[in-house]
């Protein structure tokens, strides 16, 4: 599961196929360290090095490392639920070869291309869900019904 499926899975894994709820969502190692960003913050990043007289390897990151938990917080929070009582840490979708920490350094991007993110984490996973969401809504017709927190 890359970070984009486990972004996805909190969204998807928490609403039935019919929109409604599910009682909770079990995800693996929730202290999971990770190195969060915007695809568009990325992209632009690329199309810069492409602007470059010379080619150069460079590292396209946040610089900054978030949880899985972290991710559940905000992501419930925004959708007025406590994720606390939704969601569950199972050793059973731990990773067998768990990287604990991933994290980049774009020093050498931010400088020479003078490139740091527009979106910061929070704002990333509350675009995250209102896309999911959205998605849901669209595939059900109706706006997912929200259970108690």
């Amino acid at each position: 599961m890359n970070q984009s499926t486990e972004k996805r899975t909190l969204i998807t894994g928490l609403t039935g196929q019919d929109g409604s709820y599910l009682a909770e969502l079990r995800l693996g190692n929730l202290d999971a360290k990770r190195d969060w960003g915007y695809a568009k913050d990325y992209v632009y990043a690329m199309w810069l090095m492409l602007q470059q007289n010379s080619t150069e390897d460079y590292v396209i990151s946040s610089d900054e490392t978030r949880t899985v938990r972290e991710l559940c917080e905000i992501a419930f929070a925004h959708m007025d639920l406590d994720w606390e009582k939704h969601m569950v840490e199972d050793p059973r979708f731990y990773r067998p070869a768990e990287v604990h920490l991933l994290l980049g350094d774009s020093s050498k991007t931010r400088k020479q291309l003078e490139r740091k993110p527009e979106v910061g984490f929070r704002e990333l996973v509350n675009l995250m869900v209102d896309a999911d969401l959205r998605r849901v809504e669209h595939e059900i017709g109706q706006t997912p019904a929200t259970p108690s927190s």
